[in-house]
């Protein structure tokens, strides 16, 4: 495909449905892919399905993988502030580690474990996706320092150290109120854990005030696993700051770009800003309503009348190359990577960027747009290796 054609099919956000050129696959193959966010776990727990094959209710699975160039798959084992609240975190988060060492188990020839950046080339051979694992909110720790040490043996390399209310450790960037206005007492002593074992720490979902003071307090770089940039999305606290995401620069760490509609669309954002202050307001009615001895209100009701308010939005291809345009530009080339967000965003997802089977639409993209092939590999996976060595290599200190 010309490339005046390639640029009209981006402009169109492929809606043209067009395979990538040669060039891009080729590089997609040939370079480490890396994707610090995947939700392949909540999904088997969901109903388990034997990733080895395609599964086409899935967004992760090997064929894809293998036909977008995926080498290493951060799973995601999340829990939410439900389970934190009626302290389930632990169990399900123990259980999704199980699911996925059963994967692997399973399918020895298409997955290994990854727990270190230095094993990657080995465990790579022979086409295997790699499947390292990140804990999307820190709940299952409980008020437990030392399960900071316990999952790290299960094999947990980066913690999210909230996610969408505020646990024992850090305020979420969706609560309009904040309860610590950075970490708690106890997530510095989890901060500080976590750079002695060499796990990275994320602040992706977080408080603007708690991303800060735990980028401040590291010894060692951070990520942002999954953060889309603030400038497209105004007031949308999950979405990284211009401020924030300098201060993970300039101690080393990445930003890595997610490809959800709720992230990239400025209209979707806002949607999702909304829905979960509502959602809050409505827990907390519902508090008031228990303390009172009156029943509760119906939560699938809320979500119910919620949606039809709501309809989903879309998003483009071109929106992600946006985002990471704008990154390069504020922050540089060695900062910025991609942490897609597969199968945890219910299907709304930039159009060319649907499963793990596009990543070579992404590669096309950057290739148009007038990326050098080795700025692409360091986007694509070579800065998240990077970053997580040099964590690795902090350890202890």
């Amino acid at each position: 495909m010309r490339l005046s054609l390639l640029a009209a099919c981006l402009s169109l956000a492929f809606t043209c449905h067009a395979q990538a050129p040669q060039a891009a696959q080729r590089l997609a193959k040939q370079a480490i892919i890396v994707d610090t966010h995947i939700d392949a776990p909540t999904r088997l727990l969901e109903h388990w399905a034997d990733l080895d094959r395609a599964q086409p209710d899935r967004e992760f699975d090997y064929a894809k993988a293998r036909r977008g160039g995926l080498d290493v798959a951060f799973m995601s084992i999340y829990t939410s502030p439900a389970q934190d609240a009626d302290g389930s975190a632990w169990q399900v988060a123990n259980t999704m580690i199980d699911a996925v060492q059963a994967l692997v188990q399973r399918h020895p020839d298409q997955f290994a474990l990854l727990t270190s950046p230095r094993d990657a080339a080995r465990l790579r051979q022979g086409g295997r996706v790699l499947l390292p694992l990140g804990m999307e909110n820190g709940a299952p720790l409980g008020d437990d320092l030392g399960n900071v040490k316990f999952f790290f043996d299960r094999g947990v390399r980066y913690i999210t150290l909230a996610h969408s209310a505020a646990n024992r450790i850090a305020d979420s960037s969706y609560a309009a109120d904040k309860t610590w206005n950075g970490l708690s007492p106890f997530g510095r002593q989890v901060v500080a854990e976590m750079n002695r074992l060499g796990m990275m720490v994320d602040v992706s979902h977080l408080g603007d005030a708690s991303a800060l003071e735990a980028i401040q307090l590291s010894k060692v770089p951070v990520i942002a696993s999954h953060s889309a940039f603030r400038h497209f999305t105004p007031g949308f606290e999950r979405n990284i700051s211009d401020e924030i995401a300098k201060a993970v620069a300039a101690r080393g760490g990445v930003i890595q770009v997610p490809f959800g509609t709720g992230f990239i669309s400025p209209d979707a954002a806002a949607d999702m800003q909304a829905f979960f202050r509502a959602r809050q307001a409505f827990n907390q009615h519902n508090a008031e309503l228990q303390a009172q001895g009156k029943p509760p209100l119906d939560r699938a009701a809320f979500d119910r009348d919620w949606a039809p308010k709501h309809p989903p939005r879309t998003s483009t291809l071109a929106q992600v190359l946006d985002q990471i345009d704008y990154g390069v530009k504020l922050v540089g080339i060695d900062h910025i990577g991609i942490g897609s967000d597969f199968d945890g965003v219910d299907g709304e997802l930039a159009e060319g960027l649907t499963s793990a089977a596009d990543y070579p639409n992404l590669v096309a993209g950057l290739q148009a747009r007038g990326y050098a092939d080795a700025d692409i590999r360091k986007i694509l996976g070579g800065n998240l290796l990077r970053v997580w060595g040099e964590i690795e290599a902090g350890a202890g200190h």
